[in-house]
């Protein structure tokens, strides 16, 4: 798992998704990002080329699904 501040290109390769439970108006707002060998987290209240991205292997996010 990675906290990366800076992820040069991750917005202009991934395409972010929005969680169902987050609302215009704020509170629980979370983006996630697949590619073929990772799951990228966001909080979509920070500007996208600010908000540092949390970077989880696609077994790790497997594994974490499977245990919710």
């Amino acid at each position: 798992m990675n906290i990366d501040k800076e992820v040069p290109g991750v917005d202009s390769h991934l395409r972010w998704y929005k969680s169902s439970y987050s609302s215009e108006e704020g509170g629980e707002c979370v983006e996630v990002a697949v590619d073929s060998n990772a799951v990228h987290v966001r909080d979509s209240k920070q500007v996208p080329e600010c908000v540092p991205v949390l970077t989880v292997g696609s077994v790790a996010w497997s594994a974490l699904l499977d245990a919710m």
